[in-house]
């Protein structure tokens, strides 16, 4: 990073850069918990100026990453304190750490989904209801072509539709997660060019239960989604330990 300007655009690529670059390091134990910096030290570390990793480290301390101490530095803290479902935190650690954050959030998937798609039947409008009955017949045909990039896409409005289609918000918010495991899980190559036939029927079970307020189908169908898309990941983390979180 040696000698770039500092105009509106480089300034904002360094900012990305540097903050990518310290999160992965936390995330990876290259700065591991308790350890003690400054904004000094984060400069020469990284040579930037000292203006863009104020900037950054504002950034980390909302994400529970680094942590001010008053005559001491920055301490780095352990994951028990980091925002887990923050995008950029989930970023950093499918870069870093996949197995573990693909099980981690494919685990949270199967919990969540099929309850938000019984609320969706229960209470999705009917125009909502019809955005989801679409996109699972986009998810269909670009699925049989093989059109991975606007599988993703429609697959992404899909999920994040029946999770805002329940009228909870706390479901609704959940859906930049599933775009980062989705996007996460392709990128990693565990997506195959030709989704399986049965979940390509399965997003238009639960789009057409919704539809006609079939709760208990809608909870269903979405549970054998995510039931697969765990058993066919399941070899990623196989010799993923549990313990404790690090």
């Amino acid at each position: 990073m040696t000698g770039q300007t500092e105009g509106p655009m480089n300034r904002r690529n360094l900012h990305e850069r540097l903050r990518d670059q310290i999160g992965q390091d936390i995330v990876a134990g290259r700065l591991a918990a308790g350890t003690i910096i400054k904004a000094e030290d984060l400069r020469a570390r990284y040579d930037v100026s000292l203006s863009v990793v104020r900037e950054v480290v504002r950034v980390l301390e909302s994400l529970g990453m680094l942590r001010p101490v008053r005559r001491v530095g920055l301490v780095v803290l352990a994951m028990d304190e980091w925002m887990l479902l923050d995008p950029l935190v989930i970023r950093w650690r499918m870069t870093q750490a996949p197995a573990r954050q693909l099980r981690s959030l494919t685990e949270l998937r199967v919990a969540i989904e099929p309850e938000a798609a019984c609320l969706a039947a229960q209470h999705a409008p009917a125009e909502a209801a019809e955005e989801i009955m679409r996109l699972a017949a986009r998810m269909r045909s670009t699925g049989r072509n093989g059109d991975v990039e606007s599988f993703l896409e429609a697959d992404v409005a899909f999920h994040r539709a029946v999770l805002g289609a329940g009228g909870n918000e706390l479901f609704a918010a959940f859906d930049t997660v599933i775009g980062e495991i989705l996007t996460g899980r392709t990128g990693a190559g565990l997506m195959p060019q030709y989704p399986h036939p049965d979940a390509l029927q399965w997003h238009f079970d639960v789009a057409d239960a919704i539809g006609r307020q079939q709760s208990g189908r809608a909870k269903e169908a979405m549970y054998k989604i995510v039931a697969k898309a765990d058993d066919e990941m399941s070899g990623v983390w196989a010799d993923e330990p549990r313990g404790p979180r690090r």
